[in-house]
C-alpha cells in the first residue's frame, strides 16, 4: 500500500504547473469481514481496497477530487491526471476563497503499529464457541488500515495500524437485545470469552418482563458506551471553534459566561494510543495530547487552520470539521462492582441512541434508551425498562448532577464500515448522576 501511494504521489506531483499545489490523502485497508446471524456465519470475505483523495489549490481556489485505487499503476496515474485536468478547469470558474489553507512542509512522519492479531484463518473457530446457544447477530472486522498524506512541497506522512472489532447484539425470543462491541489490537481469547459472558448475563435479565416507568427525573448510571455517545455530540456543534464563533455551539455558556461543569469531568484529545493518525487531511500534525475540558473548565476548542485564518486565532490543527478524533475522558473512583448498590433506586442505562440537540445553546440532548436498560430498586436490578425518551442538558449530567465517575475507562471504537473501516475511538468511564430527565 505504501509503495503504491509513493509511486502515485511522485507521478501526480509532476503534473503540476507553476502556482499550483496538490495535497493527496490515501485511505486503504486489508480486512476480513464476517457477518453472523443466530450464531451462524452468514457471510464472510476479504477486502483489499484503497481510495486517493486530491485537493488542488491554485489562484486562491480549492477544488477536490478522488478515485478508487485499482493497483494498476498506469490506470491509476491516468485517473489522477484526468482529475487534475478537471480540477484545473474548475478552479478557473469558482470564486476565490478568502480563507484558503495552503500546504506547507513542516516535516514528514512514518508510523506503523503492529499487533498480535487474530489470523484470518482462525477467526471463525475463535469466535463461534462463545456464541453457542444464543441468538447472536453481529459483524466482525479485522485487519490492517492505512492512511497517507503528501503534498507537492515534499511533506509526506504514513500511518498504518492493525485492529479488530466485533460489533454485536444478543437477542431474546421476545426481541429484547443486549449490545456489545469487543475491539482491540492484540487478540486475547480469554478476554473475548469473558466479554461475551457478561453480555449473556445481561441477556438473562432482559428475559424478565419489561416494566413501564413514569416520566420524571431519576438517579441514573450510564455505562461507558452511553457516555461515549454523549461525548460524540461534542463533535457536532460543540467543541468546534467555528461553531462557537457562529453561535451554534452548546459550549457558548462555558466560553462567554464562564459556566463550568463538574470538577470530576475532564476530557482531552489523546493520540498516544494510536487509534488514528495525528495528521489531518491537510497534512498538519496535531499535538499528541490537547486538554479540552479540565476539571469542568473549558480549556481549548478544536481549531482548524481555516478557522484560525477566519477568526484570527491560533490553529491546533484540528480536522476541517473540527470534530474529536481520539477523545479520552478521565476516570474517577467508583468501582463497577458498587454501581448497582450506589444507584439504590433508579436507572441502569447500558446504551442510548438517536441522539440530537433539543436546545443546542442550552446543551440539551434528546434521545432514546436502548438495549440493556434496567430499573433498579433496593440496590438490585429488577427488570428491563420499556424504551423511553430523555431530554436533559450536559450542563446537568456532566455538571452539578454528576455524582461520581467510574475508576476504569473502556475503549469504544469507531465501528462504521460504510465506504471503509473507520479509525478512532472514544475512551471513557461510566458515570453516576443524581437525576436524569425522562420525558416521554
Amino acid at each position: 500500500m505504501e509503495k503504491i501511494f509513493n509511486q502515485l504521489s511522485e507521478s501526480l506531483f509532476s503534473e503540476l504547473n507553476n502556482g499550483e499545489n496538490l495535497i493527496l490523502s490515501f485511505n486503504g485497508e486489508k480486512s476480513q469481514f464476517i457477518r453472523f446471524n443466530n450464531a451462524a456465519v452468514r457471510q464472510t470475505g476479504l477486502v483489499d481496497d484503497a481510495d486517493l483523495g486530491l485537493k488542488f489549490i491554485a489562484n486562491n481556489r480549492t477544488v477536490r477530487g478522488g478515485f478508487t485505487v485499482s493497483g494498476n499503476f498506469d490506470i491509476d496515474v491516468t485517473r489522477g491526471q484526468s482529475e487534475i485536468a478537471r480540477m484545473r478547469l474548475e478552479a478557473q470558474e469558482i470564486p476565490e476563497d478568502p480563507f484558503v489553507v495552503f500546504p506547507e512542509n513542516t516535516g514528514s512522519s512514518h508510523e506503523i503499529k503492529s499487533a498480535n492479531s487474530l489470523p484470518f484463518e482462525n477467526a471463525v473457530d475463535a469466535l463461534m464457541p462463545a456464541m453457542s446457544g444464543v441468538d447472536f447477530v453481529g459483524i466482525w472486522a479485522n485487519g490492517r488500515m492505512f492512511r497517507g498524506n503528501a503534498n507537492n512541497l515534499g511533506q509526506k506522512h504514513w500511518f498504518e495500524t492493525e485492529s479488530f472489532s466485533l460489533d454485536y447484539s444478543l437477542v431474546t425470543p421476545e426481541h429484547q437485545m443486549v449490545k456489545g462491541s469487543f475491539a482491540g489490537s492484540d487478540w486475547n481469547q480469554n478476554e473475548y470469552e469473558s466479554y461475551v459472558k457478561r453480555s449473556r448475563e445481561k441477556l438473562s435479565l432482559m428475559e424478565r418482563k419489561p416494566v413501564k416507568i413514569d416520566t420524571g427525573n431519576y438517579r441514573t448510571w450510564f455505562e461507558s458506551a452511553a457516555v461515549a455517545d454523549f461525548l460524540g455530540m461534542f463533535s457536532w456543534n460543540g467543541i468546534s471553534e467555528a461553531s462557537l464563533r457562529q453561535g451554534c455551539s452548546g459550549f457558548g455558556r462555558m466560553r462567554h459566561d464562564d459556566v463550568r461543569l463538574s470538577p470530576k469531568f475532564s476530557v482531552i484529545e489523546d493520540f498516544s494510543p494510536g487509534f488514528c493518525p495525528k495528521f489531518n487531511s491537510n497534512g498538519e500534525v496535531s499535538a499528541e495530547k490537547l486538554s479540552l475540558i479540565e476539571n469542568g473548565e473549558l480549556k481549548n476548542t478544536l481549531v482548524s487552520s481555516r478557522s484560525a485564518k477566519e477568526y484570527g486565532v491560533e490553529s491546533n490543527y484540528a480536522e476541517s470539521g473540527e470534530y474529536m478524533r481520539s477523545p479520552k475522558m478521565a476516570a474517577g473512583s467508583l468501582n463497577h462492582e458498587d454501581v448497582v448498590n450506589e444507584i439504590g433506586k433508579g436507572l441502569y442505562l447500558s446504551n442510548i441512541h438517536y441522539l440530537n440537540w433539543s436546545d443546542n445553546a442550552g446543551g440539551r440532548i434528546t434521545g432514546l434508551t436502548r438495549y440493556a436498560c434496567f430499573w433498579v430498586e433496593n440496590g438490585e436490578i429488577v427488570a428491563p425498562i420499556e424504551t423511553m425518551r430523555f431530554d436533559d442538558s450536559f450542563y446537568n449530567f456532566f455538571g452539578e448532577r454528576l455524582i461520581e465517575v467510574e475508576d476504569k475507562s473502556s475503549v469504544n471504537p469507531e465501528v462504521e464500515t460504510y465506504g471503509g473501516r473507520s479509525l478512532g475511538a472514544t475512551t471513557c468511564p461510566g458515570i453516576l448522576v443524581d437525576d436524569f430527565a425522562l420525558t416521554l
